[in-house]
């Protein structure tokens, strides 16, 4: 058995125009200083990372993995969440996701599918050229405008989005499979794959394919009201990345799960700093280490009323108390008594026969 690895960061909330937010070299130390072990970089229009370049260099992929190694900081995974988003958007939600995308395919949904897509292949051959085993996204989304079933929906029309999300996917997962790398989709709403069920759909769709996996996050399930750690018992062979993020859920008898459009601070579910919500992190550290989860701990912070600074400050002793060292031996491994076939045939009172 493993120990998790951790802890790791994901950068996609901290970059900003100053410094030390606006580079990755400075940023790198900054997270180190916190007591980061692991980056997870962000890609994509103001990313921090080229997936195109790195696909086609390996001295880019080195130079960068060599400038976070100096500093003792290891990529966990690269992420693709925005361009994820765009491998499938419903046309109501066009114009918003737009700011997704490079300028030059905004306004052009075909292209601007065109280019997620070749992002995404980008994304596997960039993992592999860094050693990465496990990859962060999103799935994108055509269904998701009928997730409540009023008025009520026709006949096939969930079938017919998976099987166009799955028609977009497998190509995207097959590069990922000459790349040896997992895609690992968090189940987020706004998602087509936004909870077991729908991953489950999905799978059945691209044929159980050996790279769709899971970015296992509970505070979208808190949020869900789904059950965060029956979920690990069920999906834990395709969990391979973890985003450790706290959540709330206090409902009223104004709001509950929908949040009544009200913003982040006054909505009965929000997503905290780690630590104040109410999120078993202790019992999920314990299932993930007892079925060998392979891959790293990272934090995500999204906290609708601590400062992020803070929140960054704070994760990284929360995860790092957090993270079992798994045993090597059981701890009554000093009262065995070896292996003797005559003698268990004795204590069962079989004798010799």
């Amino acid at each position: 058995m493993r120990t998790l690895k951790g802890p790791g960061i994901f950068l996609a909330q901290f970059v900003g125009p100053e410094p030390p937010f606006d580079r990755l070299e400075t940023l790198a130390d900054w997270a180190a200083g916190l007591g980061y072990v692991g980056l997870q970089l962000p890609t994509g229009e103001g990313g921090l990372f080229d997936v195109a370049k790195g696909a086609e260099s390996q001295a880019y992929c080195d130079d960068v993995k060599g400038m976070l190694a100096d500093r003792g900081l290891a990529i966990t995974e690269l992420s693709t969440h925005l361009q994820g988003q765009l491998v499938a958007v419903h046309p109501a939600y066009d114009e918003l996701f737009d700011g997704f995308a490079p300028p030059q395919v905004r306004g052009k949904p075909s292209e601007r599918e065109a280019w997620a897509v070749g992002q995404m292949k980008a994304a596997a051959k960039a993992s592999q050229r860094l050693g990465l085993a496990a990859h962060a996204t999103f799935s994108g989304a055509l269904a998701w405008p009928y997730v409540y079933p009023w008025p009520q929906r026709p006949a096939g029309l969930i079938e017919e989005a998976f099987a166009e999300l799955a028609r977009r996917w497998r190509p995207i997962l097959d590069a990922f499979d000459d790349a040896g790398v997992d895609a690992c989709f968090e189940l987020h709403p706004g998602e087509d794959l936004h909870d077991g069920a729908t991953f489950e759909r999905f799978l059945e769709a691209v044929d159980g394919h050996p790279r769709a996996n899971i970015l296992y996050d509970p505070s979208h399930f808190v949020l869900q009201q789904l059950d965060y750690l029956d979920f690990i018992d069920r999906y834990h062979p395709r969990i391979r990345a973890f985003h450790v993020k706290d959540a709330e859920f206090r409902p009223t008898g104004r709001a509950g799960v929908y949040g009544g459009y009200l913003g982040w601070v006054d909505r009965p579910g929000r997503f905290r700093s780690l630590g104040d919500g109410e999120i078993e992190f202790g019992a999920i550290f314990s299932k993930l280490a007892a079925y060998d989860y392979p891959g790293w701990a990272v934090l995500e912070w999204e906290c609708a009323l601590k400062h992020p600074e803070d929140g960054a400050r704070e994760g990284a002793p929360f995860i790092r108390d957090h993270i079992i060292r798994v045993t090597e031996r059981a701890f009554d491994d000093f009262a065995g008594a070896g292996t003797d076939a005559a003698a268990n045939r004795r204590l069962l009172g079989l004798g010799n026969t």
